[in-house]
């Protein structure tokens, strides 16, 4: 403003008052180096202020983030100063078993309308024992999803509110919340990512990445949710999981590729194929209880090797020990494989893909395993 003022007055004489303030006087010529000095005496005057704005705010920030910092911890390994985790050190004193709390998994279920979440989490109860028998979506059975307590959910097959349980797998508790799909109902998906340390974002074989697919994955980017993908209806017509994949690198941007590979597609599917251990099951059983080990079928072992070398490829690129082994193509066990997916997953630099069909009964224990090693 005050440089606008001077430059649009009519010519004028300055006097310099006994304080040191400039006064403009009406006059009928002014110098125009006068006139520079004066712009750049307000040039500078305005660099400072900003300057030291913007110290103020950076130093508050820092106090923020400091604060935010001391409060809480979701991941308690490798802790070194204390005086960061406040809230730590007072469930030590309670004495809260540091042990239990490495065994509890808290999380979330999130994807686009009509993906199967709710599904998924019936077989999941089923699995760990929360539930006797499963139930489908619509209550087509008039009992319905365990988690759809709404009769509206029941009538309509949707979730509208998020539903909590809680269950356990082998020495695992997992709380679960099961999220809406429904753009009309996104801000119950806000509300649980907010309290969620975990999630598992499910894919649909044949829609991908779909609109609320996207929404979805920013939510998680907001709130630093490590999460795994879950290529749900395999068994579906139409099926194609590695080109979901290939969505989930262009649209999502996350550096993903898949743990595992099906065996069969559509109304031939049979199982899957860990590319880890590089075993194949087969889920057996009037539910799929029953998780069979089986030889790798002969026609699928060139695409395992080719799957397995683009999984650790994407894996390298994410974690330095790995990338080391990898270039120098040296044998990488198992275990080392897991515990550098962990790494990565709880950095938010790698993303693990697992697939199945939930309806089928396919793929849901080795997902439940995927949640105890990788989640936080």
């Amino acid at each position: 403003k005050m440089k606008r003022f001077v430059l649009n007055t009519k010519p004028q004489n300055i006097v310099r008052g006994k304080n040191g303030i400039q006064k403009m006087v009406e006059g009928n010529q002014l110098n125009r180096k006068y006139r520079r000095n004066i712009e750049k005496q307000i040039v500078r005057n305005m660099k400072t202020i900003v300057s030291q704005q913007r110290i103020r705010t950076q130093t508050m920030m820092k106090t923020v983030r400091n604060y935010q910092t001391s409060q809480i911890v979701k991941n308690t390994e490798g802790v070194k100063e204390p005086k960061k985790f406040e809230q730590l050190e007072k469930l030590k004193k309670k004495g809260v078993d540091m042990e239990t709390l490495r065994k509890m998994r808290n999380i979330g279920i999130s994807a686009h309308i009509d993906s199967g979440k709710t599904t998924l989490t019936e077989r999941i109860l089923f699995y760990t024992g929360r539930i006797a028998a499963i139930h489908e979506v619509k209550g087509s059975d008039e009992v319905g999803a365990f988690m759809d307590s709404m009769e509206l959910e029941r009538e309509r097959g949707i979730t509208i509110q998020s539903a909590a349980t809680h269950c356990e797998w082998k020495e695992t508790k997992l709380n679960i919340i099961d999220t809406p799909g429904h753009v009309d109902f996104t801000v119950e998906v806000e509300r649980a990512l907010r309290v969620l340390d975990g999630g598992i974002l499910i894919l649909c074989a044949i829609g991908g990445v779909q609109s609320q697919s996207l929404t979805v994955d920013r939510q998680m980017k907001r709130y630093k949710v490590p999460r795994i993908c879950f290529i749900n209806k395999l068994d579906r017509v139409g099926a194609d999981p590695f080109a979901v994949i290939k969505q989930i690198r262009s649209k999502l941007g996350l550096n993903a590729a898949a743990v595992q590979i099906p065996i069969g597609l559509e109304n031939q599917l049979e199982g899957v194929v860990d590319l880890i251990h590089q075993k194949a099951y087969r889920f057996d059983g009037n539910s799929g209880e029953t998780l069979t080990e089986i030889d790798i079928p002969e026609r699928l072992m060139d695409e395992v090797e080719t799957r397995r070398n683009e999984f650790l490829e994407k894996l390298a690129d994410a974690d330095a020990a790995i990338e080391e082994k990898y270039i120098m193509e040296e044998d990488i066990e198992p275990e080392e494989i897991e515990e550098a997916i962990r790494r990565c997953t709880l950095s938010h630099s790698f993303v693990p893909v697992f697939m199945g069909s939930a309806k089928a009964n396919i793929g849901v224990q080795p997902l439940l395993d995927g949640v105890e090693k990788y989640l936080p």
